[in-house]
């Protein structure tokens, strides 16, 4: 499994906010230079975050970015599938093979390790992230 460099703007992106969110609103620019992210790419990461319920955006001169909701009802999952897409198994091997028998044990392995990444991605509050717990 990657997890790609989006995604991982992406969690950066979500930490930074999470941890000046008492300022309300976060500037996409201060997220950019704090870690040094191309502000273009970074603002398309953002935006896949609106859409996915993990930020609220608001636009204008005081314009910016919060969270959805509070840190402990945001996952990593959230976060990684926001960006990425939802993390599922797509090798079909059984299929492209006609069901010989290695290509669906492959097959099930793999959408088992598939369902124990989504159980603890899943179980990884922000929350405790922020906090170290």
């Amino acid at each position: 499994m990657r997890i790609s460099r989006s995604t991982g703007y992406a969690l950066l992106a979500v930490g930074y906010i999470a941890q000046n969110q008492d300022k309300d609103i976060v500037l996409s620019q201060n997220i950019a230079e704090q870690y040094d992210i191309p502000l273009e790419y970074l603002l398309k990461i953002l935006q896949q975050l609106v859409r996915a319920n993990v930020l609220r955006s608001k636009r204008g001169p005081r314009g910016g970015f919060s969270l959805a909701k509070p840190t402990k009802k945001i996952t990593m999952l959230e976060i990684i599938e926001g960006v990425d897409g939802p993390m599922t198994s797509q090798l079909n091997l059984a299929e492209q093979t006609g069901g010989e028998k290695f290509s669906v044990r492959a097959e099930q392995v793999y959408e088992k390790a598939i369902a124990q990444a989504r159980n603890v991605f899943g179980k990884a509050k922000l929350s405790n992230l922020i906090q170290g717990k």
